[in-house]
């Protein structure tokens, strides 16, 4: 029978491209790695203009556990990032510090244990592990929290998300909603150097869950100065989640496929550390494909020369950020 469906004939393609930028070996790693993110920043729509940040404090409050600044800063021109830094009380500064990536959802609020209603309350009963910048707290390190493009007071409605008008018009205009995530990252580090001694630039993790470890995982592959990444819930071959069932138009990157499979890509994190968390009931990103996207980050690893410095831990239940398990993995790689 003659096929007539478009979207089982663009599956099939994809599934028969193979990674033209695939790691093979042919030539030195390192040099394999400057083109490939040359390549990625290229797909992603990068780089913006790079304008003065013209940071803002807002405020600073003192708390039990941690001193909280509240400030803003301007990525690009005429758009600015909110953003919460949370410093440990009775630890010696400069300290670590992790970078939390939220993901869909009501806002960074979320990440800071705070609630906007009665849904926020709920959800942080049910899901208390979103609450990570109090996680890094409680691991005697910094917080730091961004408000994601799209995502609430940075989205339509101030709460909540509104990827896909923003994102549309993006790709319009040769830009991508993902790139401009990783670009509000990139230069958030540099608003840090330059603005707050209090952290220590030489221990960065960085980790997210589901549209945050997706953004995790880009900027890691593009910001050496992320020396750990954490994604959870967001690491898996393209061809079986991305590609496979619907998801935000946020994740879409024109013309990824034809250069990198996910896994493919942890090459331009190596050596640095790398913990893919998952769930074994994830439906959006399912277990059989984070797993072969973990065999090519373990094969690209092992060209580096660095294959024990990447791990996967998986949990036992679905879309979940795994704090418990990925803390234990930073901890140990980290020791």
């Amino acid at each position: 029978m003659k096929n007539i469906n478009t979207h089982v004939h663009e599956f099939e393609l994809l599934k028969q491209t193979v990674p033209s930028m695939r790691y093979d070996g042919s030539m030195d790693f390192k040099e394999w790695q400057d083109k490939a993110r040359q390549k990625l920043m290229e797909l992603l729509g990068l780089p913006f203009e790079q304008v003065d940040s013209n940071v803002l404090i807002e405020y600073t409050v003192e708390f039990d556990e941690f001193t909280e600044i509240r400030f803003l800063f301007q990525s690009e021109k005429n758009y600015y990032v909110p953003c919460h830094l949370l410093i440990p009380k009775r630890v010696s500064l400069p300290a670590p510090m992790t970078l939390c990536c939220m993901g869909h959802g009501a806002g960074m609020h979320i990440a800071l244990g705070r609630n906007k209603n009665e849904k926020d309350i709920k959800s942080l009963e049910e899901w208390p592990h979103r609450a990570m910048a109090l996680r890094s707290i409680k691991e005697k390190r910094c917080a730091l929290v961004m408000e994601p493009r799209n995502f609430g007071e940075s989205s339509l409605q101030g709460y909540g998300t509104s990827c896909t008008e923003s994102a549309k018009i993006a790709l319009l205009n040769g830009r991508t909603a993902l790139g401009g995530r990783v670009w509000d990252i990139m230069r958030l580090l540099d608003v840090v150097t330059e603005h707050f001694p209090q952290v220590d630039m030489n221990d960065i993790v960085c980790t997210g869950n589901s549209g945050g470890g997706t953004t995790t995982y880009y900027a890691a592959c593009l910001d050496e100065r992320i020396k750990i990444a954490a994604p959870s819930c967001s690491v898996c071959n393209f061809e079986d989640s991305i590609a496979a069932m619907p998801h935000c138009m946020c994740n879409y990157v024109p013309g990824i496929r034809k250069y990198f499979e996910m896994g493919d890509m942890a090459g331009m994190i190596a050596p640095r550390r790398l913990i893919v968390a998952a769930g074994m009931q994830d439906s959006i990103f399912p277990i059989f494909g984070v797993k072969k996207a973990f065999q090519d980050i373990k094969r690209v690893y092992a060209a580096a020369g660095c294959e024990d410095n990447c791990s996967l831990v998986i949990g036992d239940s679905g879309h979940y950020n795994y704090a418990d398990l990925i803390w234990e993995e930073i901890n140990r790689m980290s020791s």
